[in-house]
């Protein structure tokens, strides 16, 4: 690449960047405070809360990143434009499919990062999501466990807890442990942990009290205790396999499923829109792209207003990828749909490729701009204009 070209490439990529972590820190945000009762009612500290929330994050570039791309075009040609760079590089002999030439390598960047994530990174992440809630979900010591309540979690064990604290802490801690017939035990904890580890998981209790009634003795044996585990493994979810959703899926395993798959058995037809979906989302960049040019790559004066070509830009890429999910909704129950989606996506790179190579120019109907310039003049007449001195 030469120098110029650098220029737009650079200038491109950290419009890019800057665009598509603002966009998707706001947008995760969004989606990061629907999970924010995992440090309330689940007591979960704020390393798990983040690390389960950031998991998405990948499938939210998934869909982001073309949209980025486009505003990323949309910024650097009308810096251009401004500057007035792109009448001189006109001047100096550079074609409108020339001058796309840095634009089109930003796009293979931005594919070759969309191609990554919807083949590994994101579906990895789902299914990490999936994973760590359902051992979050189906732990008793973090799901069923409530404070203020009595939880029956065997015939003959309750266990109450006063309140959580930061850190995994469970403050106010009883036990009524009735399952050995020759004996009941009562503890009372000021407060306790979990641990976790390879031998099983425990409730780790602290600075209390154990009463120990034994069959056939009158009185209880009541002994303090500054550390005592009690066994709750046969109530902990040991992280078990869990059913993967198609989103779940990665892209190999979509192209080749195994026949044996019960999910594939029942929806067949959401695998393969599934499917054609992520074969076609590196193709979503160069539509954008090429679109998003074709609207405003071409040589203008100052005087000419690049307000209507913006507005086509965005209703053209709006329209693509709105009829882009459509046909991936309708994919599921006619096959025939993904056939459209191909071919509207490559009918739009080839329009699109065509403005530019010929190098047209969009701009308003004359009819629209004279109806446009007789409401502005009535509208005046209207409200009246103030007389000048």
């Amino acid at each position: 690449m030469g120098s110029i070209d650098r220029y737009i490439f650079r200038t491109t990529l950290a419009s890019f960047a800057l665009v598509l972590v603002s966009l998707t820190g706001v947008i995760w945000i969004t989606q990061a405070l629907r999970g924010i009762d995992l440090m309330t009612s689940q007591g979960q500290t704020i390393i798990t809360f983040l690390g389960i929330t950031s998991l998405v994050i990948p499938a939210l570039v998934l869909i982001i990143a073309p949209i980025a791309l486009m505003i990323a075009i949309s910024h650097t040609l009308n810096k251009l434009a401004t500057d007035s760079e792109i009448i001189v590089m006109n001047a100096a002999g550079f074609s409108p499919y020339r001058l796309f030439r840095p634009f089109f390598f930003a796009t293979c960047v931005v594919a070759a990062l969309v191609t990554f994530i919807g083949a590994y990174l994101a579906p990895d992440g789902l299914r990490r999501i999936k994973q760590w809630d359902a051992e979050i979900t189906a732990d008793v010591l973090t799901n069923i466990l409530q404070p203020g309540r009595f939880a029956q979690l065997d015939p003959n064990l309750t266990i109450r807890i006063r309140e959580r604290q930061p850190g995994g802490v469970l403050a106010g801690i009883f036990v009524d442990d009735r399952r050995d017939p020759k004996e009941r035990i009562t503890i009372i904890a000021d407060h306790g942990t979990v641990l976790k580890n390879g031998s099983g998981s425990y409730l780790v209790l602290e600075d209390g009290n154990l009463e120990r009634f034994e069959a056939g003795k009158r009185d209880p044996a009541l002994v303090a205790f500054g550390r005592y585990a009690f066994d709750m493994s046969k109530f902990s979810n040991r992280g078990g396999d869990v059913a993967l959703g198609i989103r779940e899926r990665y892209l190999w395993e979509l192209f080749s499923p195994s026949e044996d798959d019960p999910v594939f058995k029942q929806l067949s037809g959401q695998f393969r829109a599934e499917l054609h979906d992520r074969v076609l989302a590196p193709v979503y960049p160069f539509a954008f792209a090429v679109l998003t040019f074709a609207f405003l790559g071409t040589p203008r004066t100052t005087r000419q207003s690049r307000n209507f070509s913006i507005g086509g830009s965005i209703l053209a890429v709006f329209g693509l990828r709105m009829a882009g999910f459509a046909c991936s909704v309708m994919a599921v129950k006619t096959p025939i749909m993904a056939l459209v989606q191909y071919s509207m996506l490559f009918a739009a790179i080839a329009i699109g490729l065509w403005m530019i190579v010929g190098g047209v120019v969009v701009e308003p109907p004359a009819a629209l701009m004279e109806a446009i310039n007789r409401s502005n003049a009535r509208l005046a007449r209207l409200f009246g204009r103030p007389a000048t001195a």
